[in-house]
Formats: C-alpha cells, sequence, structure tokens
C-alpha cells in the first residue's frame, strides 16, 4: 500500500483491480470503461475514463484533501485516457461522457 502526503493510501487491491479492469475490459467504480458500437474505422474503440465526483456543496477542507488524494490515487492507475471532474450529475451525463470519449 502506498502512502501520500494528503493521507490516503492507495491499497494495493485498488490497483490489481485497475490492472484487471485494462486487461479484461470489465467496468469498475470510479474508473468507466465506454464503448462505442462502430467509429468510422469499422471497428469498435474504447477509453478508460476516471470520474472524480466533488459536490459544490462539500465544505473547502473536503474538497482540498479530496483533490490531493485524488491526484495520488490517479498517479498509480496507469492508462486513464480521459479524466472528468463534476459538480453535479447533469456533468456525467452520458451525452457528456460520449462528447469528451470523441
Amino acid at each position: 500500500m502506498a502512502n501520500a502526503a494528503s493521507g490516503m493510501a492507495v491499497h494495493d487491491d485498488c490497483k490489481l483491480r485497475f490492472l484487471e479492469l485494462k486487461a479484461k475490459r470489465t467496468y469498475r467504480f470510479i474508473v468507466f470503461k465506454i464503448e462505442e458500437k462502430q467509429k468510422q474505422e469499422n471497428c469498435q474503440k474504447s477509453k478508460i475514463f476516471f470520474i472524480a465526483w466533488s459536490p459544490d456543496n462539500s465544505r473547502v477542507r473536503s474538497k482540498m484533501i479530496y483533490a490531493s488524494s485524488k491526484d495520488r490515487f490517479k498517479r498509480e492507475l496507469d492508462g486513464i485516457q480521459v479524466e472528468l471532474q463534476a459538480t453535479d450529475p447533469t456533468e456525467m451525463d452520458l451525452d457528456v461522457i460520449k462528447s469528451r470519449a470523441s
């Protein structure tokens, strides 16, 4: 388990699950793989998303701790192609995710 200056440790199991996501192409919590049926090249594509949820009504201290912890956690996960930061549910709507994927 790696320690972070923010006080959050990234458990080895988290990295293992992320590696399984990359290898097996299955869905996991927080990190999403978006699949499109076909692209112009006529082949299936996928991207791994990291969605960071930080509601507007959170306390400033909580947001600061979350931001530094999230950065440490994300550095441990190699292969994230798109990061999406959301403060309300409309910012992670399927249409928003699709637009970020292209």
